[in-house]
């Protein structure tokens, strides 16, 4: 179990395929935490149409950890997959949605930025990156279950999204600007960190690939975890039948 101040995770692409919304809600029932990010590509695209049960219930057990009662602060930081459904996420799940979050912790400035302000193609392409995006998505309906294809989905996902030296220079040089001592971002979808000029930089990967990634804080600092199940399955269940009470919650 991790015990920490914060956890991070980014990209889980709800809507897509390729989403592992399942995991990503174990490792939030697993761990023990003050604040929970999430940075930026939680949903795939705006239509909820081709949103699962399974995603449903992560989104019901978000707004469970957004109540007051439960003192866990619950930051959404939009990223360019989910752009314009701040509205929509406030009164769904009841939480703020920033385009860019800052907090002081342990006395250093941290700083939360989904990334794609830094990569130059998304930026500078949105008509294309939406079209790409839109393929990518009727490649993941057909390729579902067959795993080698969705390998090659997800090489192409990362290769048009980013390059990742790229990404953290930006975030890097962003952070500075702001006098942050550390930046977070998602985007890349590659679980990276680095040091330079003294600030400290994080990606925290994503939930769309075999390897799930995300982030913990505590006094000793930052760190990438990847997610794997329990060797048992006791837990599994007692997850489930708590996931069919968030569900109902939700729709209700």
């Amino acid at each position: 179990m991790i015990f920490a101040d914060t956890i991070i995770l980014s990209d889980l692409h709800l809507g897509s395929e390729v989403s592992r919304a399942p995991a990503a809600l174990r490792m939030l029932k697993s761990a023990s935490f003050s604040r929970l990010i999430l940075l930026g590509d939680i949903f795939s695209d705006l239509n909820f149409g081709r949103l699962k049960k399974e995603h449903w219930q992560f989104l019901g057990y978000i707004r469970k950890l957004s109540n007051p009662k439960r003192e866990i602060e619950v930051v959404w930081v939009e990223g360019n997959h989910d752009r314009g459904l701040s509205q929509v996420m406030s009164h769904l799940v009841g939480i703020r949605v920033y385009q860019e979050y800052a907090w002081e912790y342990c006395g250093l400035r941290h700083l939360a930025v989904h990334g794609h302000q830094f990569d130059r193609f998304v930026s500078r392409n949105r008509v294309l990156s939406s079209f790409l995006s839109a393929f990518h998505l009727s490649l993941q309906k057909i390729a579902f279950g067959k795993k080698r294809l969705i390998g090659f989905l997800e090489r192409f996902d990362t290769a048009w999204l980013r390059l990742s030296s790229k990404v953290a220079g930006g975030a890097l040089a962003h952070a500075r600007s702001k006098n942050a001592h550390r930046v977070f971002c998602g985007h890349t979808h590659e679980a990276l960190s680095l040091k330079r000029d003294g600030v400290e930089y994080y990606n925290s990967g994503s939930w769309t690939q075999d390897s799930a990634t995300y982030i913990a804080i505590d006094h000793q600092g930052p760190r990438i975890y990847e997610f794997r199940d329990p060797p048992d399955d006791s837990l599994e269940h007692d997850v489930t039948d708590a996931l069919e009470f968030d569900f109902e919650d939700l729709s209700a």
